[in-house]
Order: structure tokens, then C-alpha cells, then sequence
């Protein structure tokens, strides 16, 4: 009999809602506002509405059960948002314990990258794999990692913070960690608005400041004038894949993976990214590391978080 669990992906503006078969396919899917600024009763509420919902609608019983990703510090083994730094009052909620009361199925939490690095293992870009990195570069840079074919957690669920591997040994620029020379403070969207809008202060004249129109520059119109061939814009995702393949560098020549699997919001731009990562490491990794390692983009995309959480009850 075909098992079914529902997976929740919970960020700062929405909460998506799937019900997931053991196929990995979406057989319902909906979305319901945060509202964080209501606090986090108001959307824990809309969560369990949103489940109700989902059960009635699809008439399933045969729920396995609920996974949910967070973004922030998880405590997986007790089912524990500690921090979800993009969802303020999300502190300590035992989201497990109160799922379970309400819907008496078991319920399972992980934050947002090991869930799509879980997904990614089951049904995407690491189907197969052993040993790979799942990286998602977007407003910051997380990465679930998978050794032996497992997703490693590390002692208290931290494992796999990527984008504090250090670049610069002294100063550098300011991380959201409060830390200096992180690589998320070198690679991330906010770099590469940042670096965007020092070409243009420096008198350069460009197609993202044309495409903007006067408005904010984003990452995704940077990315846009890069593929219609501006020079300026290409040469800000070469120097940002630059960063991330030497961050990259130290990964492969510690755990020797066999994918790299990029995704996130950033990495959409696509190979204007992933070719200097590639050419980075293939530069700087040791030999034998580097020639095992292929860097591919994630299958996934937007429903990884649902796909992957739901895969958490059996995780």
C-alpha cells in the first residue's frame, strides 16, 4: 500500500503544505501566511488549519506522518525549534509535541537545508549518490551534507554550516553570524547587491541598472543581465562562483563527495554560477578529490522542503 506523509515548509513569509507519497510524488499542495509578527500561536493555528484542510480535502487516513523544515537551529531529536532567526518568537516551541496532541501522528522537524538535502538523497540530483554536498546559496549559504549515504547531523544538529567556513583570517566583511570573512558574507544575494551597486557608484554602466529601472537591484536582475551578455554583471557571478568554489574547495578535498548539488535562490542564475565553481575547484581541490567531484544543480527546486521533510519520519 502506498504510504503518504505530509510534509510543511515553514519560512518567513509562507507556509507550504504538501501531502507526499512514498514516490515522491505531490498529490496536494497549499500554502498559508506566516504572520510571524502575530506570534507564533497565530501560526501554529494556521498550520493546523492548513492540516485539517489537507485531510478533508484529499480524503486520505493512511497519513504515516508530518515532517516540517525550519529555517534556523533544530533540535531534531526533541523536536524543538530553538531559533528560527527569520520568524521571530520562534524560540524553544516544541512544534513536535503539539502536531502530535492535535493529529496523534507522529511528527518529525529538521531544519530547512537537511530536508532538501534529504529530498535531493531520495528523489533528486543525489538519487544514487553516497557521498555528496546539497548547498542552497540564496539570502544566505547553508548545505546538508550526506556521508555513506546518510545525512550527517553532527552532535547537536549544526552540521553542515557551509557558509561560515572562514575566507579571510583577519577582518573581511560582517556575517548575519556576527563573525568576519565568512563565506556567506563574500558569495551570498546581498553580495552580489552589493557588489552590483559598487559598479554603479564606480561610474559603470550596466544593463542591471537599466533592467532595474531606477528600482531596488535584486540578485535575479543581476542574473538576467548576466545571460544577455553585460560584461560587468557576468563578472560579478565569475568573482561570487569564484568564493564559493574555494569555499567549496576545502569541502572536497575533506570529505571527497561525489556531487556537489547546488540550489537556492541565487543558484537559479544557473551556469554563469556553477562554471566558476567548477573551474575553481578543478583549479584548487587536490587531484584526486577534484577529479571525483561533479557540480550539478539541484532537481528539486521549490519542493524540496516539503518532499525532503516529509521524508523525516523514516530519516
Amino acid at each position: 500500500m502506498t504510504k503518504n506523509r505530509i510534509g510543511i515548509d515553514v519560512g518567513g513569509t509562507n507556509v507550504k503544505i504538501a501531502l507526499v507519497n512514498d514516490k515522491g510524488n505531490i498529490l496536494y499542495s497549499n500554502s498559508v501566511p506566516t504572520r510571524a509578527e502575530m506570534g507564533y500561536e497565530y501560526t501554529v493555528n494556521n498550520i493546523k488549519q492548513a492540516i485539517r484542510d489537507l485531510i478533508t480535502e484529499t480524503k486520505v487516513t493512511n497519513i504515516e506522518g508530518i515532517g516540517f523544515d525550519f529555517p534556523g537551529q533544530i533540535d531534531y531529536q526533541r523536536g524543538i525549534v530553538r531559533l528560527a532567526p527569520n520568524i521571530p518568537g520562534w524560540v524553544n516551541i516544541p512544534i513536535s509535541e503539539i502536531i502530535e496532541k492535535e493529529f496523534g501522528i507522529s511528527t518529525r522537524i529538521d531544519n530547512d537545508v537537511h530536508c532538501a538535502a534529504l529530498g535531493e538523497l531520495k528523489f533528486g540530483a543525489g538519487k544514487g549518490c553516497e557521498n555528496f554536498i546539497c548547498m542552497t546559496v540564496g539570502t544566505g549559504i547553508g548545505s546538508g551534507i550526506v556521508i555513506n549515504g546518510k545525512l550527517v547531523r553532527g552532535a547537536s544538529n549544526a552540521a553542515g554550516e557551509l557558509g561560515h567556513i572562514k575566507l579571510q583570517m583577519n577582518s573581511g566583511p560582517l556575517c548575519g553570524c556576527g563573525d568576519y570573512g565568512c563565506l556567506e558574507a563574500f558569495a551570498s544575494g546581498p553580495s552580489i547587491v552589493a557588489m552590483a551597486e559598487e559598479y554603479i557608484l564606480g561610474g559603470k554602466s550596466t544593463k542591471y541598472r537599466e533592467m532595474s529601472s531606477g528600482g531596488e537591484i535584486t540578485p535575479y536582475i543581476v542574473a538576467e543581465a548576466a545571460k544577455q551578455g553585460d560584461p560587468v554583471a557576468r563578472r560579478i557571478f565569475t568573482t561570487i562562483g569564484e568564493y564559493i568554489g574555494i569555499g567549496l574547495t576545502s569541502v572536497v578535498n575533506l570529505l571527497n563527495p561525489e556531487k556537489i548539488i547546488i540550489g537556492g535562490g541565487v543558484a537559479d542564475a544557473g551556469e554563469i554560477l556553477l562554471e566558476p565553481i567548477r573551474n575553481t575547484i578543478k583549479k584548487r581541490a587536490m587531484l584526486v578529490a577534484g577529479q571525483a567531484v561533479e557540480i550539478v544543480p539541484a532537481k528539486l527546486a521549490n519542493t524540496a522542503g516539503v518532499i525532503g521533510a516529509s521524508l523525516l519520519i523514516e530519516s
